[in-house]
């Protein structure tokens, strides 16, 4: 059965920290970016988006009246040459639907076929059997 996808794990940039390869690889896997920097990388212990959005005392960066800024813009860039993922759509999709019903759909496009691990993002490989998505 696959795991729930923890609403808490969607971080205010977009991302859905469940499907990073920090948390999906680790035997002491990253919480998430709202909560402790234990098991982060480095890049996303100085970031400055995770900072932005607490000093504006925000949730996410989409609720901002400056959304989206250049930071926001140069990750959603990344993101879709590096990944093929969109940020800014998460973030509509969010707003629009819902957490919930967010999260629903990334269980649905991130869990394992073969063994009912989590897919990650980055690497498009299952976390438990490595089988690649699509597989």
């Amino acid at each position: 059965m696959p795991q729930r996808m923890d609403p808490r794990m969607f971080a205010p940039c977009g991302m859905n920290c469940t499907v990073c390869y920090k948390h999906c690889y680790h035997k002491k896997p990253c919480l998430g970016c709202l909560y402790s920097d234990e098991g982060k990388p480095e890049h996303c212990r100085a970031c400055k988006i995770k900072d932005c959005v607490r000093e504006k005392g925000l949730s996410y960066c989409y609720q901002c009246a400056e959304y989206p800024c250049q930071r926001i813009k140069n990750l959603e860039k990344s993101y879709h040459k590096r990944y093929h993922a969109s940020l800014m759509q998460n973030s509509r999709t969010v707003e629009a639907e819902g957490l919930e019903a967010f999260m629903q759909s990334q269980r649905q496009a991130f869990t394992c076929a073969k063994c009912g691990g989590v897919i990650s993002l980055h690497d498009d490989e299952c976390s438990e059997c490595q089988e690649p998505k699509g597989k």
